[in-house]
């Protein structure tokens, strides 16, 4: 049956309404979007700028028709920090932009050749393993930034749990936003926050861009990792597809879906933005509120421009105690590596094969266990190196994979 197609931007008639629902929607990523950032070290209004525009390149590539917000990936939060002690943040932007160039081949072989050369690249056996790296690779870094302050970053992390588990509506979608909120608080009444930097900034700031160097070992370094946002985009839209009731692989196509992913993120990498990926939490929001109205998504592309042009704002993000981060890190980094394990659960993977043991154990092993490989300036390592050994078991070893079901990295 073909689904039905519904029109619900005769909901919001109003252009005002329309206005606070967009913020509303950018609040829903906002804590995410600048999580990305501060924990990587750079300015979070960078993020935000890029987000914004990414999110209306995205829009225009594909035609306006799919209600998505793009933000900062948790994805990339460990290769960017690895790759940035090895070759400096300006060549990690380097490879960032050649992982939106990733994005713009895969989305010409969707075009020529459908999903099916993915699925048998890139399955679950694969993707699954190394989503769960993405998380437990940063888990040391969680606890370190915890321990600074255990009651503040406990608080942050019940706060958190609380709203996942038990909270209702909206404020099911904004764990981290409510969580960072709450041990912000905390901290000022605990005397840990220094207004002073918020007092001193303008309120109208350009935010800080840094111009990328292209290095060929850092491209190297960087371009495996795209493997797992480009599976979870995929399910992304799948996905709000089916709250929209509408076929978007099909139209406007999932290669041009694909393609401004990678544009957006190529984008970012320019100005030193972390990479932009279309955000499971706006999906939720929008199937919660039963809005599918793309300018409404516009819209809060637009507002995340305007945050990043004010000073205060980047100013009061960077007052944020370690704790605090810490705090949220304990659950965000354990839900995503969850997610991994849950990937392999749908799609049913058949553990008792002892070829998905050995591609499972070997992806977690050298992923986690921080194996790189080196040949004069070039290096390979951690997560890219993993996700390289598991696509090359995959192909070799015997017996087919289950197929990708998708998978949704920042929820």
């Amino acid at each position: 049956m073909k689904p039905t197609q519904t029109n619900n931007t005769s909901e919001i008639k109003s252009t005002p309404k329309r206005i606070i629902i967009g913020i509303q929607f950018l609040f829903v990523a906002f804590g995410a979007t600048v999580l990305v950032p501060l924990l990587i070290d750079i300015d979070p209004a960078v993020a935000l700028f890029t987000a914004g525009v990414g999110t209306l390149i995205f829009h225009i590539i594909t035609k306006g028709k799919v209600p998505v917000f793009l933000g900062s990936s948790f994805a990339f939060i460990a290769p960017i920090v690895a790759a940035t002690k090895l070759y400096g943040y300006p060549g990690t932007l380097g490879g960032l932009i050649a992982v939106g160039i990733v994005y713009g081949i895969v989305s010409a072989i969707v075009k020529l050749w459908g999903l099916k050369v993915i699925e048998k690249i890139f399955p679950s056996i694969v993707v699954g393993p190394v989503i769960m790296i993405i998380g437990l690779s940063l888990a040391s870094v969680g606890v370190d930034m915890a321990k600074t302050n255990w009651l503040i970053a406990m608080s942050v992390l019940i706060t958190a749990i609380v709203i996942v588990v038990y909270a209702k509506g909206i404020l099911k979608l904004i764990p981290i936003f409510i969580g960072i909120v709450v041990g912000y608080i905390i901290s000022i009444i605990a005397g840990l926050v220094d207004f002073t930097p918020v007092s001193e900034a303008a309120w109208f700031a350009l935010p800080k861009f840094t111009t990328p160097e292209f290095n060929w070992a850092a491209i190297v370094y960087m371009i495996p990792v795209a493997v797992a946002p480009i599976i979870e985009h995929i399910g992304d839209m799948y996905a709000i597809g089916g709250v929209a009731d509408k076929e978007f692989v099909k139209e406007p196509g999932l290669h041009r879906t694909l393609l401004g992913d990678g544009v957006a993120t190529a984008f970012a990498g320019f100005l030193g933005g972390p990479p932009n990926t279309t955000y499971s939490e706006v999906t939720g929001a929008v199937a919660l509120t039963k809005i599918t109205d793309p300018r409404v998504l516009r819209i809060a592309a637009v507002t995340a421009i305007v945050f990043s042009l004010v000073g205060k704002i980047s100013a009061l993000l960077k007052t944020i105690p370690g704790a605090v981060l810490g705090g949220i890190m304990l659950l965000l980094f354990g839900m995503i590596a969850s997610i991994g394990i849950k990937t392999l659960i749908d799609a049913k993977t058949d553990f008792s094969k002892t070829r998905n043991q050995v591609i499972v154990s070997i992806i977690l092993t050298i992923g986690i266990g921080g194996a790189q490989m080196s040949y004069g300036n070039f290096s390979l390592a951690g997560i890219g190196l993993a996700s390289i050994v598991g696509v090359i078991l995959n192909l070799v070893l015997p017996s087919k994979s289950t197929p990708i079901k998708g998978s949704h990295i920042e929820e």
